[in-house]
């Protein structure tokens, strides 16, 4: 960053000089020709993490806790050890759904416990308690939030967001969030919460890919009073660096075991549906979130077979029975990116081909859609045209409330 930070002075030095002579359009071009010759590294995309020169002065003296998972990393060293070897103060780490590792898979209790490399304290932020307790706070000054998310309202890394900023605002306590590139930030789209549905995988009114960074999410919980009675939690950002909603990101380490490629991530939005249904999406696989199906599918050229995989898919649907239906890797591959959209095509098709119907669908659903709305809809019979029409204005309103929290260039 100091190199950087150098060169940057020296461009403006060299410009301002190269200003003085007649042809202005020629220094230009040679300064530009000269910055980009000096370092490429300048246009790199830096994730808020990696810019330690700008927050690690508000750790100074500091007592710290830490809200992180296998994703918080600097380059290949994970952010707790780093901050360690810094001789940062950390007394705390929390750790969201699939715990400090990242080892556990979906839903499953993630107790609290030691870190056996710093014998620093782990407490768990999924179960029964969401939320940091007044006594796990009381000798903190400041907590970080650094974890890769995905985009998608039910991925639970936001519920984990809101909470702890909750927390933070209850106990007077101040939050630095360290932001990362939203791989599916390029594109907003699905059926906004109804809150009357509210629950760990749909908290806020927001559409099912809301299109923010971690980041711009927690302004929008504040600026939106979405925390309990209302209240402010303190936060300070540090932004990633050269990124915009344009930017296509691969993160360098996947948020959970079974988004385990960036097909899967882009798929997910779309996918997770069927988690809400009798149709498997491959968990116990070597392609979770790439494939669909069910055992007896009359539609569907691909088979597999779902088997437990240790802390990834304990016991994952249609466990040992063959499921037919469809591999979507090429999909996710070569389409989900350059087509920002939720595809509910699948869903529907598998309803309408499914043998019992009123097994299709469960009671985690609805929770998941964010209300009974699209459930009933899809058993009306209403394509997909139909139903995407019937989000158009609530995605509008909800494009124009998003715009004041957004602190990178939007996607065209």
């Amino acid at each position: 960053m100091k190199n950087i930070r150098f060169e940057y002075n020296l461009i403006k030095i060299i410009y301002y000089k190269l200003r003085m002579k007649s042809n202005f359009k020629i220094s230009i071009l040679i300064v530009l020709t000269g910055f980009f010759h000096i370092n490429k590294s300048f246009c790199q995309l830096k994730t808020g993490a990696d810019q330690m020169i700008q927050y690690l002065h508000y750790l100074q003296n500091k007592k710290v806790a830490l809200v992180v998972n296998q994703t918080s990393n600097i380059g290949n060293v994970h952010l707790l050890d780093t901050l360690l070897k810094l001789k940062v103060k950390v007394k705390t780490v929390f750790a969201p759904e699939h715990g400090f590792r990242g080892n556990h898979s979906a839903g499953e209790k993630v107790a609290s416990t030691i870190d056996k490399k710093t014998g620093i304290p782990i407490v768990s932020l999924y179960g029964k308690n969401k939320k940091p307790f007044a006594s796990q706070l009381k000798n903190i000054d400041l907590l970080i939030f650094d974890i890769q998310d995905v985009g998608a309202r039910f991925y639970t890394y936001i519920s984990t967001l809101h909470y702890v900023m909750e927390a933070c605002a209850e106990n007077n306590k101040t939050l630095l969030i360290l932001d990362r590139p939203n791989p599916n930030g390029f594109y907003v789209d699905g059926p906004i919460l109804d809150t009357a549905f509210r629950s760990f995988v749909g908290m806020h009114p927001i559409p099912i890919v809301h299109g923010m960074t971690i980041a711009e999410y927690a302004q929008m919980i504040n600026g939106e009073a979405w925390l309990a009675n209302g209240i402010q939690c303190k936060v300070i950002v540090i932004k990633n660096y050269f990124y915009s909603h344009e930017t296509k990101y691969t993160p360098p380490v996947f948020p959970s075991p079974n988004l385990k490629t960036i097909e899967a991530i882009y798929l997910y939005p779309s996918l997770c549906f069927f988690e809400g249904t009798s149709i498997s999406l491959g968990r116990g696989t070597e392609k979770p979130f790439e494939c669909i199906g069910k055992p007896n599918s009359t539609i569907g050229d691909y088979k597999f077979t779902p088997k437990k995989i240790l802390g990834v898919a304990e016991n994952p649907p249609w466990k040992d029975q063959i499921c037919n239906g469809f591999s979507l890797t090429n999909y996710g591959k070569n389409f989900a990116s350059q087509i920002p959209t939720i595809n509910l095509f699948w869903l529907i098709e598998f309803y309408k081909n499914d043998q019992e119907k009123t097994k299709f669908f469960n009671s985690f659903f609805d929770k998941l859609a964010g209300s009974d709305k699209l459930r009933k809809q899809i058993e009306q019979g209403m394509n997909e045209d139909e139903i995407k029409k019937s989000w158009e204005s609530d995605l509008l309103a909800f494009k124009q409330i998003r715009k004041k929290y957004l602190l990178y260039s939007d996607y065209r």
